[in-house]
């Protein structure tokens, strides 16, 4: 029988603040543990939070550029339970008053992993969200052999909680949906969302349900997931396992579980009789935030989006719907095509450049694009070399070799090598009439009709010019002079 699967994803996204959340301790990966702590972020007596206006701002941006409805009132609210990463022993977050809701995240093909993108379900489809909001990271745990230690520098980091519409229907669907967010995400400068310094974390829920059954499964939750591709080999995993169970004519529980990437496999942490009820109340040391001064001051500093940065390089350099989705997909990326284009004569030219010679050099290197030795205004120089014909398609991939090695502009290495491709008529047609003169057989040859003879009368001029006669031009003058 088969079995419809149901996920839905919270996510975790730590902003790019240079302070905490309610406090003016810095905000930096990989500091010496418990450095960067003062009394209101370890939760000391008498200590008072004062908000982060920038995470605010931040979390209005991120709700604005997702199309959500940002709240003209929120308020914070105290979040209760007992862990050792608490130092308070509750968390500053957001309950019914959260700062943005609905909305949507978009997802597009390249989002999608590459051995799914030719069997995508629903293409352009729009993931809807439930709310965003925003409250205070908790501390970081390390699990030794025999005891665990706590880090207190990540306690108080602002954090904004992303959660989704139950309508993600399979884990290539799930990575899409996290590889647009993040996408988003770094476009607007909201976070780096790099998941290996814990900037992007998930937990996701899934039920699956008959094909013929109408009410969804029972819903269970996988626990802090930090990877996307981790997340799709999660939830595959959990979508095998529920099904197994059903399939036996057993029950599900709605549980807790976490996932061994190692093993392959989902754990249990807790069922519902231990689910927490965290007693939420309205903090009494912060005020309710208004945010229409907030909103006005954001609306006008949202960024191009990638979905219209997609659409417009297809319209304005005449590239193609593919090749604007790989420029669009790394903003760096993006940011330099559009520098190097900017000066072209023939932008979809710089393209093809970007996206072949130079993603392989730098792959080659392992490089990225930020790390380019070529200026985006050298490549420009570059490709108008070879698009005037001063310079062949050949001779322009051994210039760029020397660019990428040695940093030199286009120009100088023309110079320097003495490549310069001959485009000049009058010395082009002297030299046709030298090879007709000296090649009667293959002249009469192609007078009588055997057209394949241009095409050594062709390597014979531009031998004769020490490869540097324009082909293109050789062919055109050649058949002229010869009928």
């Amino acid at each position: 029988m088969n079995y419809i699967a149901t996920i839905g994803l919270e996510v975790h996204v730590q902003l790019k603040t240079r302070s905490k959340m309610f406090c003016a301790s810095p905000v930096e990966f990989g500091a010496e543990p418990n450095t960067h702590t003062c009394p209101i972020c370890l939760g000391l007596p008498g200590a008072l939070p004062v908000m982060n206006h920038e995470a605010l701002r931040l979390t209005v941006l991120t709700g604005l550029m997702l199309g959500c409805d940002i709240a003209a009132i929120s308020q914070f609210d105290r979040k209760n339970y007992f862990y050792p990463d608490m130092p308070k022993n509750y968390q500053i977050s957001q309950y019914d008053m959260p700062l943005c809701t609905n909305g949507n995240v978009p997802l597009h093909d390249l989002a999608y992993p590459k051995d799914a993108q030719k069997n995508i379900a629903t293409r352009d489809k729009e993931v809807r969200l439930v709310r965003i909001h925003l409250e205070e990271d908790v501390a970081k745990s390390f699990h030794f052999e025999t005891t665990t230690g706590i880090d207190f520098n990540r306690a108080g980091t602002p954090l904004m909680e992303i959660v989704t519409q139950p309508e993600i229907n399979s884990p290539e669907e799930a990575f899409a949906f996290l590889t647009a967010l993040k996408q988003i995400l770094i476009y607007g400068g909201v976070s780096d969302a790099d998941m290996e310094k814990g900037q992007l974390r998930c937990d996701c829920n899934i039920s699956v349900r008959r094909e013929n059954q109408t009410e969804f499964g029972t819903k269970i939750e996988i626990k802090n997931l930090n990877s996307i591709s981790g997340v799709r080999r999660a939830l595959a995993c959990e979508i095998r396992r529920q099904v197994g169970i059903l399939e036996r004519g057993e029950k599900l529980e709605q549980e807790t579980r976490g996932w061994d990437d190692a093993a392959g496999e989902t754990f249990l942490l807790r069922t519902k009789e231990f689910a927490h009820d965290y007693r939420y109340f309205p903090d009494p040391d912060l005020v309710t935030v208004k945010t229409n001064v907030v909103v006005a001051r954001v609306r006008e500093h949202v960024p191009e989006l990638p979905k219209a940065k997609r659409t417009r390089f297809v319209a304005q350099y005449q590239v193609t719907p593919y090749d604007a989705a790989v420029l669009a997909d790394d903003l760096e990326l993006a940011r330099y095509f559009e520098t190097a284009a900017n000066g072209a004569k023939k932008p979809k030219n710089i393209a093809n450049w970007i996206l072949n010679d130079l993603q392989n050099a730098l792959n080659a290197e392992g490089k990225g694009i930020k790390d380019c030795p070529i200026s985006p205004e050298a490549l420009d120089e570059l490709v108008n070399l070879i698009d005037s014909g001063k310079i062949s398609g050949k001779q322009g991939k051994q210039v760029f070799a020397e660019m990428f090695a040695s940093g030199k502009p286009a120009a100088v290495i023309v110079k320097e090598k003495g490549i310069e491709q001959l485009s000049d008529i009058g010395s082009i047609e002297a030299l046709c009439e030298q090879v007709m003169e000296e090649n009667p057989k293959p002249v009469a040859d192609f007078k009588a009709g055997n057209v394949a003879s241009l095409n050594f009368l062709k390597g014979q001029v531009i031998k004769l010019s020490k490869g540097k006669a324009n082909p293109q031009l050789v062919g055109e003058i050649l058949d002229k002079k010869l009928r």
